[in-house]
């Protein structure tokens, strides 16, 4: 494959914020927020990659998708888009999982039951030109241009009306998408860096479930340990995910038990019994020992090989924590561990006690 844009590449990526931003007509791109796999598609000729976010192919697992996009496509391009799977008239992302399966007959005989479809979002290169360093603007007019839309390849909505991108932040959730995209009309393309903007439903982190607690009944996983990485690559715990029904729990045990650690000694929190680490000193935020408010309370956990991702939703983040537990939303297969850091975190920012209560601080005394 010879492009000017060839793989792997790494796609741009968002950061949360509670609403659409807003600034003159046109400065603003606003788009559906779609809830699938990310993909940068590669044509070279007659050869298709489809490439995930975290530069493993996904080509084999989507073999229908290949030739509708021959079908759409220039003869050499680079697309960014979502795969995603439509199960009546929503979106199903967890059909969506099911497709990346090892076995072949497998894959084979969900590319029928469930077929995936690809909704193209950005133009990254076309014939011999790179368009990285082209504003959205102009690489969204090549992007209409260039693709021929088709039953299973579309070209998402977009528009610069906020009013608009309201409208369908509300209507679309029926759907099943996730919110609403925002991005700078003048913007090029920024592989890997976090240069738009998200506004979803949820807010919700993808992180790293490093370990668990078992449930006091003693029937499974109680809750899940969560963990980000900071810029040096260590992995802080940041809070649990946790309010597992009981059939629940039984299907956690399930899922976990091929991570289980033998022991906490490669495990990345295996500092939490020294005494430094619970000191707020260097060692940073780590999990285990007594709880601080019931000194009673076990908070000793089983230490799972950080390879799992898990996607929670999340009330509010207090000096790089979560102030109260998570909601386990679902895995995210599609997620590399290295790849949950804390910039994608909306971390609300601090006010004054008297400035929350409404309360004037009484004078200094003389």
């Amino acid at each position: 494959m010879d492009l000017p844009v060839n793989p792997p590449l790494l796609p741009m990526l968002a950061k949360s914020t509670p609403e659409l931003p807003v600034g003159d007509e046109g400065t603003w791109w606003f788009e559906p927020k779609w809830d699938g796999f990310r993909c940068i598609v590669f044509r070279d000729g007659d050869e298709v990659v489809l490439g995930s976010r975290n530069e493993k192919p996904l080509t084999r697992y989507f073999p229908e998708l290949i030739g509708p996009l021959r079908a759409s496509m220039p003869d050499r391009c680079v697309l960014d888009g979502e795969i995603v799977v439509a199960t009546g008239d929503e979106l199903d992302f967890d059909a969506l999982q099911q497709r990346i399966h090892p076995a072949e007959s497998r894959v084979n005989r969900l590319a029928e039951e469930t077929p995936a479809q690809f909704v193209a979002f950005d133009l990254l290169a076309v014939d011999d030109r790179s368009l990285l360093d082209q504003p959205l603007r102009e690489r969204r007019r090549a992007l209409e241009a260039a693709i021929t839309p088709n039953d299973t390849v579309h070209v998402t909505p977009g528009t610069t009306d906020r009013t608009l991108a309201a409208d369908w932040f509300e209507r679309f959730e029926g759907a099943g998408l996730d919110g609403v995209m925002a991005k700078a009309a003048d913007g090029t393309y920024q592989p890997n860096k976090r240069a738009q903007l998200k506004v979803k439903h949820l807010r919700t982190a993808d992180c790293v479930v490093a370990g668990f607690r078992e449930h006091k009944n003693g029937d499974g996983p109680g809750s899940l340990m969560l963990g980000l990485f900071d810029d040096e690559g260590n992995l802080h715990h940041l809070g649990v995910a946790s309010s597992f029904s009981v059939a629940r729990r039984a299907e956690l045990r399930e899922e976990l038990a091929p991570y289980v650690a033998a022991d906490l000694t490669d495990h990345p929190w295996g500092r939490w019994a020294e005494a430094a680490a619970h000191a707020g000193g260097e060692h940073g935020r780590l999990p285990g020992g007594q709880s601080r408010w019931n000194a009673g309370k076990d908070l000793s956990f089983i230490p799972l090989r950080p390879e799992l991702v898990a996607e929670v939703a999340y009330e509010r983040v207090d000096n790089g924590r979560f102030r109260h537990s998570a909601r386990f939303q679902r895995w995210r297969t599609d997620r590399t561990p290295a790849s949950c850091t804390f910039e994608q975190l909306e971390v609300v920012a601090p006010t004054e006690l008297a400035t929350a209560l409404g309360a004037t601080p009484p004078p200094a005394p003389r």
